[in-house]
């Protein structure tokens, strides 16, 4: 049976799983979200039995039922290959208590990589389905961690162009490195003067303008997107979830139905709302646990039902968690509304006027399956030392606001049920801020030699990613003001 797509903003036509992922966001600035959440056809069983690539195939041929077998297989294999530096793509690690969910053994250490592999190959073979004949343009805001991994997808595939937005000074020395000296003709990078929200509203901005949407089709250009608002990057993360809870019960580690818990560092919702997903596929998950740092909109969201974001953006050492809007949050409004598409459009109209919504009590009694929590600065790299003396395990900044938001969690609540906590990023990448923490002595050290120090003391070999970065000469300089985003994209595609 096919799978359709509508938008979160207005009842227009649904579309075919590939038209959703070609246009990345509705005509009307909404979402596209599934008409329906499919059921697992397999049972666990099966699916303790299956690798990665299996498992993928089992949750993704769900959603994207207009790709036939071969075309979902081809996508799969090709994401999902050598890239990896482990033939698991997602270990499950336990340290303390809990089980992490390594989600950074890609090409750039980030979980976005999970999706991010796969989504050029989605995009080509959707394109290819429907007759595109345009160039398509990616066009991308970054905290830290899709922009690398959107370059490194869709660096020199045919029929694609990429351009990368990232905030100049809110992103780590890593993140930047890794993002300016990527190859690849088809690749553009910028930095702007402001903070991820002033990026992510600029790209939604571009999204909209129906005139430059004129002149990029009569230049042989449409645009697309490789953030998680695509619904070719979130259903790729739903496979992960569903992997998780199957290698739990392969190893033993729980008996068939029972119960976890998932804890998710969080920023623009895309990663909570897939574990949501899984969920309501049939996976057994008790309580979603969306972690937050200081920017911790989510965690005021969950407690008192207004959504707000006029506030401080505070910059941390969780940098891709740096969000005050997070955009992936109006699937699950919709959806809590009663996948009312007026109601919810009223809410975003609010947002955008007014910077917050406040939601119905109804709504506020369906979100009885989220915990929301945050870690402050100073828990975040506490618990980073703690996990390290206790259990010889390192932790990158965001997986350490997981880790503690996970330990209040338990402290309130006395669930007791085995966690899983999506580890989203190599300690790698942020060497300074993860090395400060387990010891002060390492401030005085260079960028790269804290990551010789980090090596030794994880046991960890140092990833190709950081190898690459060392000598890799600056490709990528162009800044601009957030008013000038526009023109700088006419300019890279020379309209």
């Amino acid at each position: 049976m096919e799978l359709l797509y509508k938008s979160t903003r207005s009842n227009s036509e649904p579309v075919t799983a590939s038209k959703a992922i070609l246009k990345g966001l509705a005509e009307d600035g909404g979402l596209f979200v599934p008409t329906s959440l499919p059921k697992l056809d397999v049972t666990m069983e099966e699916l303790a039995k299956m690798d990665y690539k299996q498992t993928a195939y089992e949750v993704m041929k769900l959603f994207l039922t207009d790709f036939t077998e071969e075309e979902l297989k081809t996508c799969i294999n090709n994401a999902y290959d050598s890239k990896f530096d482990t033939t698991e793509i997602a270990p499950l690690v336990k340290a303390e208590d809990a089980y992490y969910l390594e989600l950074f053994h890609g090409a750039t250490i980030a979980f976005k990589d999970m999706a991010l592999s796969i989504l050029p190959h989605l995009m080509i073979t959707a394109a290819k389905k429907n007759d595109v004949k345009n160039e398509i343009v990616i066009l991308t805001a970054t905290s830290g961690d899709t922009g690398k991994a959107a370059l490194a997808g869709f660096a020199e595939v045919k029929g694609t162009r990429i351009i990368v937005f990232y905030p100049k000074n809110g992103v780590s020395p890593v993140q930047e490195k890794q993002m300016v000296t990527q190859k690849g003709d088809n690749t553009f990078v910028v930095g702007i003067k402001g903070n991820f929200d002033d990026a992510q509203s600029g790209v939604k901005a571009i999204f909209g303008d129906k005139e430059l949407a004129e002149v990029m089709n009569q230049s042989g250009f449409q645009f697309s997107s490789a953030n998680s608002i695509n619904i070719g990057r979130l259903v790729p993360q739903v496979v992960y979830y569903v992997y998780a809870y199957a290698k739990m019960l392969a190893k033993g580690e729980i008996e068939n139905g029972e119960e976890i818990n998932v804890v998710v560092p969080t920023g623009n919702f895309g990663n909570i709302l897939a574990a949501f997903y899984a969920k309501n596929m049939g996976v057994p998950i008790s309580k979603l646990i969306c972690a937050s740092n200081d920017n911790k909109v989510l965690y005021d969201f969950f407690e008192t039902g207004c959504y707000d974001k006029n506030r401080d953006f505070i910059l941390t050492t969780s940098p891709s968690m740096d969000i005050l809007i997070s955009s992936n949050l109006e699937r699950l409004i919709y959806r809590i509304a009663g996948n009312d598409a007026e109601k919810n459009a009223e809410f975003m109209s609010s947002l955008s006027s007014n910077g917050k919504y406040e939601i119905t009590a109804e709504m506020k009694a369906q979100l009885a399956d989220f915990y929301g929590n945050y870690a402050t600065e100073q828990e975040t790299a506490e618990v980073i030392k703690e996990v390290y003396d206790t259990a010889n395990y390192v932790l990158d900044t965001h997986t350490a606001v997981a880790a503690k938001v996970y330990k209040k969690y338990k402290a309130t609540s006395g669930d007791a049920k085995k966690t899983v906590i999506a580890s989203t990023a190599s300690p790698y990448k942020f060497a300074r801020s993860v090395m400060n923490a387990i010891d002060e002595k390492y401030d005085s050290m260079s960028d790269f030699e804290l990551i010789d120090e980090l090596t030794k003391i994880s046991g960890v070999q140092e990833p190709n990613a950081i190898k690459e970065i060392r000598s890799a000469a600056v490709v990528h300089d162009t800044v601009c003001e957030v008013n000038e985003m526009k023109d700088v994209v006419k300019k890279f595609l020379g309209i």
